[in-house]
């Protein structure tokens, strides 16, 4: 998942943003409230992680105006519990849900990946192709039930592809999602990537195609 982290509190912010990069999200923070719709607009994000209390703009008129703008990606509300009074406002407004400080970093990580399956209509943390299944709530894989080791950028990869089965994800949204705005990274390094996947899928019943010039697409295959 690419998500934009809006908190303006370094040590809270520090925190969620080491707590998704670890887990292979793509993460980027952004800390004034004016900058929030120049990011949104600049990329393709799955998920907004929004802290209410900001500075130069609050984020009450930040939802709203990401809403007139068309941008449809699921936001996730961070607020003080003095500021739940607002909820109400906050989802006619068009967010998606909120979480009450203070939290778990695994119920944020949780929220974002639920609010992504439900955008995505996806209703299970479990994703499915062949004989392969991805298991997104519990970071693991399987291949006819025997345990498959991914490393974590391997796991994004291929729930990224496994996501858009069938269709061609185009490799500049690989190398959004997959990879943090700061890191320097070429092509080559998603080509790696995808090489490895290759090799650790011969055993079950998927592959990743090529469309070249494109991108990639997973897609079952018979035997």
């Amino acid at each position: 998942m690419r998500i934009l982290l809006v908190e303006d509190n370094e040590d809270l912010g520090e925190a969620i943003e080491r707590r998704l990069r670890t887990a292979g999200h793509s993460v980027d923070w952004v800390r004034d409230g004016a900058d929030v719709v120049p990011a949104a607009k600049g990329e393709d994000f799955d998920a907004v992680a929004l802290d209410l209390m900001l500075p130069n703009r609050d984020g009450i008129g930040l939802i709203a105006e990401l809403r007139r703008e068309k941008f449809s990606a699921p936001i996730l509300v961070i607020t003080a519990r003095s500021e739940i009074d607002d909820k109400v406002s906050l989802l006619d407004l068009g967010a998606d849900d909120y979480l009450v400080k203070p939290f778990d970093l695994r119920e944020l990580e949780a929220r974002l990946r639920a609010l992504i399956r439900r955008t995505g209509g996806k209703t299970s943390s479990v994703l499915a192709l062949g004989d392969l299944e991805l298991d997104l709530a519990g970071l693991n894989a399987s291949v006819g039930g025997k345990a498959l080791e991914l490393g974590r950028r391997e796991f994004r990869l291929l729930e990224i592809l496994l996501t858009h089965a069938g269709k061609v994800v185009a490799k500049e949204r690989l190398m959004n999602q997959l990879f943090n705005f700061d890191e320097t990274v070429s092509i080559n390094a998603l080509e790696l990537h995808i090489s490895r996947l290759r090799k650790k899928l011969e055993p079950a019943r998927v592959e990743i195609g090529t469309v070249r010039g494109v991108g990639y697409v997973a897609r079952a295959v018979d035997g």
